[in-house]
């Protein structure tokens, strides 16, 4: 027989939306979710794979699922999906605000381009769908949204170049504490998750090759190796679970130490 989940990280009748969540971290922390309890929807702008991801879901923790295409750079795009899952699903109680990107660059060199770029995801993007979501817990007076954030919010990464990546995560910190404090007495918690260096599938090939750079990330990381995505979940699942009920506005690192060296 199935192991029972604990009450305080029970999310059975809670909906989760996450962003970013067709592959990667985002569907790491969707998987946590779901096993315990969680119905998902899926929302990312690759729909082969999150549509795909989202069936998988369904099938292998027993639990309703969906997919939707969004944009989190558009606030009309964003909003729709926001009604159209509340309106299909009964509601949000849980948002993993996951959507982002990096531009390897050197500063002296990066085009208002790029940085727009990183920027329009990076942070304009997860305040257009913490907002939009927001508002609707604020109506119920209840809800959980956890904004992934990086250890590159909290320290600057050498040897690469990532200036753009960095102040939107340094960004993405404080807005997590803004919008923390400003909603702290009407029912809505608001934290963040820090990840360190993660081996995801973009990632992976690039870790198992090696190189000085890996070797310089390994030797700064005191656990001396980097994170896997399911090393995520538990943070997700407390952070959205009542296990966490009086945990708003922090940042948590799981970086195997790197901030903490």
């Amino acid at each position: 027989m199935p192991t029972p989940i604990s009450p305080l990280f029970d999310l059975t009748g809670r909906t989760a939306l996450v962003t970013g969540g067709a592959k990667g971290l985002g569907l790491a922390m969707a998987r946590a979710l779901a096993e315990h309890g969680a119905d998902i929807v899926l929302a990312d702008i690759d729909d082969a794979v999150g549509e795909k991801a989202a069936a998988e879901l369904a099938e292998s923790a027993g639990v309703r699922t969906g997919y939707r295409h969004v944009d989190v750079t558009s606030p009309d795009a964003v909003d729709a999906v926001v009604a159209d899952v509340v309106a299909e699903f009964g509601g949000i109680h849980i948002l993993l605000n996951n959507a982002g990107m990096v531009i390897h660059q050197n500063l002296e060199d990066v085009t208002a381009e790029n940085w727009r770029k990183v920027m329009a995801l990076n942070l304009d993007g997860v305040f257009h769908v913490l907002q939009a979501v927001g508002r609707h817990m604020l109506e119920r007076g209840s809800g959980s949204i956890i904004n992934t954030g990086s250890m590159s919010g909290i320290i600057a990464n050498v040897p690469q170049a990532q200036a753009s990546y960095n102040a939107s995560k340094a960004a993405v910190h404080n807005l997590t504490r803004s919008a923390a404090l400003e909603w702290a007495g009407r029912g809505v918690r608001v934290n963040a998750i820090a990840p360190g260096y993660m081996k995801t599938e973009l990632t992976r090939e690039f870790f198992e090759a090696g190189g000085p750079q890996i070797d310089q990330w390994m030797l700064m990381t005191p656990m001396s190796r980097p994170g896997e995505p399911h090393e995520l979940g538990g943070a997700a699942v407390y952070l959205a679970s009542d296990a966490s009920s009086f945990v708003t506005g922090s940042v948590l690192s799981i970086d195997g130490g790197y901030t903490a060296a």
